[in-house]
C-alpha cells in the first residue's frame, strides 16, 4: 500500500466558477455554516488578490454553500488558540481581506441566504452590493456571547444609519431581509428560487459596462466618502476629467448618438 500519497476527499474551502466575465466565489464549509476559519480567510484573500489583477473578470459574486451564507468567525478555532497575539493577527487578517473587497476594481455582490451573523454580516456590509433571499436573517450577535462586534461595526455603520447600527450591535437581535433592505444593508430581497437569477441579473448589468468607468468609479466612490464635501467634489471632477479621456468613454458617447450598442475595448 502506497502511503506516500494518500488519497483524500477533502473539499476545497473556496469554490470558484467563471462565466462571461462574472466570477462566483463560494464559501465551502457548509457543515460549519461557512464560518471564517484562518484557512478560509487565507483562501479568500488569495482569490481576491488574483481576481483584482485579472482584467477578464468584470464582477464578483460571493456566495455560501449549504444552509447559510456565513456564520462569522470560527469560534471553536478561536477558543483553541486563545492569546492576544493570535487574536490581533486574526483580526488583522480579516480586516485585510475585507478591505480588499472595497479596494479591488471589480464590484463584489453578496448572494445571501440563510443567516449572515457577526463577521458574516460584516462580509455582507463590506460587499459593494447585496441580494438576499426572503428568509435570510442578519445579526451582529457577538454581544450575546460577551463579545462586542467591533470589526463588523465598521462597515455596518457605513451602510445603515447610526441608530440602526447601534441597535443591531448592542442587542444582537436578528433582522429580516426586508428590514435589512429598509436600512440599506442590502439592495434587493427576492424569493429563494429567484435568488440566483436576481444576482446574475445585477452582475450582468454591471459586466456590460466599460471596466474603465466601473473601476475608476468604484475607487472614487469609496475615496470621496472619507472626504469633506469640497474635497470630494474636487476629487470627483478630476476622476470625471480622466474618465472623459478614455477611448471607451468616447465609444459610449458616440454609440449613444448613433443609437447602437457600444463596443467597449476595456483597456
Amino acid at each position: 500500500m502506497d502511503t506516500a500519497n494518500p488519497i483524500t476527499n477533502v473539499e476545497p474551502l473556496l469554490l470558484r466558477q467563471d462565466q462571461d466575465g462574472i466570477c462566483t466565489l463560494t464559501l465551502n464549509r457548509p457543515q460549519q455554516f461557512n464560518a471564517l476559519s484562518e484557512a478560509l480567510l487565507a483562501a479568500l484573500q488569495s482569490a481576491l488578490d488574483t481576481i483584482a489583477a485579472d482584467r477578464g473578470v468584470r464582477v464578483v459574486i460571493l456566495a455560501g454553500a449549504g444552509k447559510a451564507f456565513c456564520s462569522g468567525h470560527d469560534l471553536k478555532e478561536m477558543m483553541a488558540s486563545r492569546g492576544a497575539d493570535y487574536f490581533q493577527a486574526l483580526f488583522r487578517q480579516c480586516a485585510r481581506m475585507m478591505l480588499t473587497i472595497s479596494q479591488m476594481p471589480q464590484p463584489v455582490i453578496a448572494r445571501v441566504h440563510g443567516v449572515a451573523t457577526a463577521a458574516g454580516c460584516q462580509l455582507v456590509a463590506q460587499c459593494d452590493l447585496a441580494v438576499a433571499a426572503e428568509g435570510a436573517r442578519f445579526a451582529t450577535s457577538g454581544i450575546n456571547l460577551g463579545l462586542f462586534c467591533a470589526t463588523p461595526s465598521v462597515p455596518l455603520a457605513r451602510n445603515v444609519g447610526r441608530k440602526a447600527a447601534f441597535e443591531m450591535l448592542f442587542t444582537g437581535d436578528f433582522i429580516s431581509a426586508a428590514r435589512a433592505r429598509e436600512l440599506g444593508l442590502i439592495n434587493q430581497v427576492v424569493a429563494l428560487p429567484e435568488l440566483d437569477e436576481a444576482v446574475l441579473g445585477l452582475a450582468r448589468a454591471i459586466a456590460g459596462k466599460t471596466p474603465v468607468a466601473v473601476a475608476a468609479g468604484k475607487r472614487m466612490f469609496y475615496q470621496q466618502l472619507e472626504q469633506g464635501i469640497a474635497a470630494a467634489y474636487e476629487h470627483a471632477a478630476q476622476v470625471m476629467a480622466c474618465n472623459m479621456m478614455s477611448e471607451d468613454t468616447a465609444e459610449g458617447i458616440n454609440a449613444f448618438f448613433e443609437k447602437r450598442p457600444p463596443r467597449y475595448q476595456g483597456c
